[in-house]
């Protein structure tokens, strides 16, 4: 048998007393690998899927029986719990829960909001992950913890999302996630990205010894062989054939050669066995059966209700397909299967009915409205509402997903009319909340808009647009529209929904931006504004903002924004989660970089906190964008490079994620971005391709390559869209200048010195500067330049102070002063390495050669002995992060980072993070 052991896997040769474990050897040493890495502070998972019988039960039991040192925690799954938000966290913790008060106040309320303890805002599944794992971190400092979860697959939604969460990022814990589930597609899915073992069946050999050893006299070879081939080396299905069957029975059977389906085979089996009981030992592994719970009390308070006799139970236990102890313990799923399917409807219901009055009466609502809804034949409207109110408690403890299957029960319980379908548009609702798009889509298409009031069609049609924004469909070039008409439809009726509409119809605009299908945008500023005026608050001071930049000239709408960015700044956390969005047009429009960054950090940073990981994504990728824009490339990489840890910490596909606009600023991709953006372009985001033409032409620029910039640039500028367009003002002014379009340059560069007059932005007057000295007399530009670089220094955007210092060098060179001209390029030099802004840093190369000098090799602090993990972590805490804070960013524990850190101490022979900031050229 394999043990695990503080020094990782002894291999003890002898007979594994679970016979059904024979040539399971390699399987149980990558289980007690997970275990013995556990015990040394490394943390880690596994996922042992296959089929019913196939031993994953037996595998667990023979890694973790005897463990000696460690704390063992088990959870299995139940049917009647799937729909019942975060049941088995709440089963997980509980022998934790001393250690509960160790975790940081925000993990503690999630966990407790999570089960039920208190009342709170709803945690997201992926919050409550990161609190356990957090919780598994602090009770690894005493005793290593190994949590082993059986029949995963009937786990709430929830909380096998929040489980394989902390699965993917177990690292440097002493703790271990075992997991054990069916073979089944949705059950994959979830698991994605934990470490997984299907187990087949038995090899041929060992199938036939565990037949031969199973039987009670001797089979023919030949025999054996087929008989082990027909069952696919399935343990239990060999087990209860020699059971069931004499060696002459095996022998004339009717198995053929190709393997038999097991599922099928063996609950016929048990199938039979329950119909030979008495009718009062049906009945009661029937009610075991429905309870799914295992709670050996309700099960005989049900069986009392029904007048079963208490010794019923014994029966059950004597035919040997149930274990009694303080709970019921059934043989084999399939002996559960069989119990329920060997009874006819009417008996089923009659059960349900008194477990669900069992379940009333001991206080247990969700079980007792699951078991009333078993119990119902065709609709009634008040088990629909008693599955309602479940569902509405289920919202309140975060758990989405679970509320959505509850409510498609209710809704098919619901007699035909308007309820039934508003249920359906909230069932929708809460998929897409859960991210589960596609479960979103298929509520959707069953919804009959006819029969919806006012209120319903709208958010029908509010859910239509947000689920093609979600999953990036085309349709989103018509989300727009639709919004507006859900506005319509919300007015008079339901204020702030009215208004979130048509917050989200802006939103909805941007990624599509010139190819929006059926909007009309004076309409739309008019929209906006007249939303404004239906009801006061933060909502309607952006919506007056956003109708005025529509609407108004530039210098008129400024005040409105304004206002906005004052109300950005008074916001608490939960209005910047709902508002954070609106600030980049708003922020972007008045050049006010500052702002831009700091509401967008505040709606990141409130996204972790609530747990809401589908925001954090959008707001990371936000960031990520804005950097190539007033940024600098590395940060927008970084960024970048956040949303892949955070996708692959939520089981997603992380290594192809690209920002085409960041992956723009590499020459040695522009072929395959060029090919990107006509497929995004066509795809109808017109805003996504226009920020990457963007960045590509920045780079063209970099390369001297002018006429191309301003080829990419000129349709763009001459159909302005709202905020966007002058973000391209300075690059288009250098590109016409450059390639004989002076007139051109002229007039964005005056239109570049109107905004920042009127908004007072260092950043928009430093461009402007920088604008004025490309397109003005030569003789005339050096003051231009001067004040560039007295406006651009120390704001954030560095790229921009890099390329004034940079156009200034080369006037110098053109002047004849060429040390004042290495002096200029040399500071360029520097500021491109240490931004990441490689096409620059090349041109600023060729301009130091050209004026007489070699170029030196910028230092950058770029660090290529590091993974990706390893520099974001490197970055971080170089900016003064602790090790929480990196953590709670990366979604990794303090433990985690604290290895990453060492790691990278060791890889940079260095000791602390003073001189980690150091090496990066950045102050702590």
């Amino acid at each position: 048998m394999l043990r695990a052991t503080r020094s990782g896997v002894d291999h003890v040769t002898h007979v594994v007393a679970d016979h059904t474990l024979l040539g399971r050897d390699d399987e149980l040493r990558r289980v007690a690998i997970v275990v013995g890495n556990a015990r040394n502070g490394r943390g880690g998972s596994l996922s042992i899927a296959g089929d019913p019988g196939i031993g994953k039960t037996s595998l667990l039991t023979a890694a973790t029986t005897g463990l000696t040192g460690v704390l063992l925690v088990s959870v299995d799954g139940y049917e009647a719990e799937s729909t019942m938000p975060f049941a088995a966290i709440q089963r997980l913790v509980l022998p934790l829960r001393d250690h509960l008060a160790e975790l940081p106040e925000r993990y503690q309320q999630a966990l407790r909001v999570a089960s039920g303890a208190v009342s709170g805002a709803p945690p997201d599944r992926f919050l409550v992950g990161l609190s356990v794992l957090g919780l598994l971190g602090m009770v690894g400092q005493s005793v290593p913890v190994v949590a082993v979860v059986d029949d995963a697959h009937l786990l709430d939604p929830e909380s096998l999302d929040a489980l394989a969460f902390v699965g993917r990022r177990l690292e440097a814990e002493s703790a271990a996630l075992l997991f054990a589930g069916r073979d089944l597609p949705e059950y994959a899915a979830q698991m994605a990205g934990v470490d997984s073992l299907r187990l087949a069946g038995l090899p041929a050999d060992a199938a036939i010894r565990l037949l031969t050893r199973s039987l009670s006299e001797e089979i023919d070879p030949a025999v054996a062989i087929q008989v082990a081939t027909a069952t696919g080396g399935n343990p239990l299905a060999l087990v209860d054939l020699a059971d069931e069957l004499t060696v002459g029975q095996l022998t004339e059977s009717s198995l053929g050669e190709e393997p038999v389906p097991i599922g099928r085979h063996l609950e016929s089996f048990y199938l039979r066995q329950v119909r030979l009981l008495g009718e009062d030992v049906r009945l009661w592994l029937l009610v075991a059966a429905a309870d799914s719970t295992g709670d050996l009390d309700l099960i005989s308070s049900a069986a009392h209700e029904l007048s079963l006799s208490p010794e019923a139970a014994d029966g059950a236990e004597a035919a040997g397909l149930v274990e009694l102890g303080r709970t019921v313990r059934f043989r084999h799923p399939l002996v559960r299967s069989a119990s329920y399917n060997a009874a006819h409807g009417r008996d089923r219901r009659r059960v349900h009915r008194a477990l669900a009055a069992i379940a009333d009466k001991t206080g247990l609502t969700e079980l007792g409205a699951w078991h009333a809804a078993k119990a119902t034949l065709g609709t009634d409207e008040v088990v629909a509402q008693r599955l309602e109110d479940v569902a509405d408690l289920a919202a309140e403890r975060g758990g989405y997903a679970s509320r959505a299957r509850v409510l498609v029960q209710a809704s098919a319980l619901t007699p035909p009319g308007p309820r039934k379908y508003a249920r359906l548009v909230s069932a929708a609702e809460a998929a897409l909340a859960a991210g589960t798009a596609q479960l979103a889509k298929t509520l959707i298409d069953e919804i009959d808009e006819d029969a919806l009031d006012p209120v319903s069609r709208g958010r029908l049609a509010m859910l239509g647009a947000e689920h093609a924004l979600f999953t990036a469909d085309p349709s989103v070039v018509h989300g727009c529209a639709t919004l507006l008409d859900a506005a319509a439809l919300f007015h008079g009726e339901a204020d702030d929904l009215e208004q979130r509409a048509l917050l989200k119809a802006w939103e909805c605009a941007l990624p599509s931006e010139r190819l929006t299908v059926g909007v009309a945008w004076t309409d739309f500023g008019e929209r906006l504004g007249r939303g404004a005026d239906v009801r006061e608050g933060a909502a309607a001071t952006i919506l007056r903002a956003l109708s005025a930049l529509v609407l108004r000239s530039y210098d008129e709408a400024v005040p409105a924004m304004r206002d906005a960015v004052a109300a950005f700044d008074a916001m608490d956390a939960e209005d910047m989660l709902a508002f954070g969005h609106s600030s980049i047009a708003l922020t972007t429009a008045l050049w006010d970089l500052e702002a831009r960054h700091r509401f967008l950090e505040r709606w990141a940073a409130a996204a972790r906190d609530a747990g809401s990981l589908q925001q954090v994504d959008n707001a990371l990728w936000v960031l990520s964008l804005t950097e190539t824009v007033g940024g600098t490339p590395r940060r927008a990489v970084r960024y970048m490079e956040q949303v892949r840890e955070l996708r692959r910490a939520i089981g997603y596909d992380a290594e192809h994620v690209v920002n085409v606009a960041v992956l723009a600023w590499s020459t040695a991709t522009r072929d395959q971005v060029l090919a990107l953006t006509e497929m995004i372009h066509a795809m109808g985001f017109g805003g996504v391709q226009g920020s990457a033409m963007a960045a590509l032409a920045t780079v063209d620029l970099a390369d001297g390559q002018y006429d191309a910039a301003y080829t990419k640039l000129k349709p763009f500028v001459d159909d302005p869209f709202f905020h966007v367009t002058q973000m391209m003002w300075p690059d288009f002014a250098e590109a016409a200048v450059r390639s004989g379009h002076a007139a051109e340059a002229q007039e964005v560069a005056d239109q570049l010195e109107s905004r920042a007059r009127v908004n007072g932005s260092p950043w928009a007057r430093g461009v402007a500067a920088r604008t004025r000295a490309l397109v003005c007399e030569d003789a005339e530009a050096e003051p231009h330049f001067a004040e560039a670089l007295a406006l651009l220094a120390g704001t954030r955007a560095e790229v921009d102070l890099g390329r004034a210092h940079l156009t200034y060098g080369e006037w110098l060179r053109r002047r004849k002063r060429r040390k004042d001209a290495r002096a200029q390029l040399h500071a360029a030099a520097e500021v491109f390495a240490g931004t990441g802004a490689a096409p620059f840093v090349e041109r600023g190369c060729r301009e130091l050669e050209a004026a007489g000098e070699p170029a030196r090799a910028a230092t950058d602090g770029h660090l290529p002995l590091l993974t990706p993990q390893e520099r974001t972590v490197a970055e971080l805490a170089a900016a003064g992060r602790t090790n929480a804070e990196i953590g709670a960013t990366m979604f990794l524990s303090p433990n985690t980072v604290d290895y990453h850190l060492r790691k990278v101490f060791q890889k940079l022979a260095i000791s602390s993070r003073r001189q980690l900031a150091d090496r990066l050229g950045q102050a702590t």
